[in-house]
């Protein structure tokens, strides 16, 4: 139950900061010295521990992955309509 805790905290802590870089993509309207596949590998890493988290019964663990990947998910649509904005201009 302790790791399940303390994975969760982190995949929260993750998802804080993933929270910051979407809003940041969003107030700065352009991405800049970013690998985006990065992003979407991580996007997708997440989509998978939604499913495996829940297979252990780490439930603070699923919760905490909802949140990192719904700012993940965020950040890569923004990174996609920013970037067919610069090919459209």
């Amino acid at each position: 139950m302790i790791n399940d805790f303390l994975n969760g905290f982190f995949e929260l802590g993750g998802a804080y900061f993933a929270w910051c870089n979407t809003y940041r993509l969003w107030k700065d309207k352009e991405i800049k010295g970013v690998y985006a596949p990065a992003w979407i590998f991580f996007t997708l890493f997440g989509l998978w521990n939604l499913y495996y988290y829940p297979s252990l019964s780490q439930w603070y663990s699923f919760v905490g992955g909802i949140f990192l990947v719904l700012g993940n998910i965020g950040w890569c649509i923004l990174a996609i309509k920013y970037r067919r904005r610069l090919y459209e201009s």
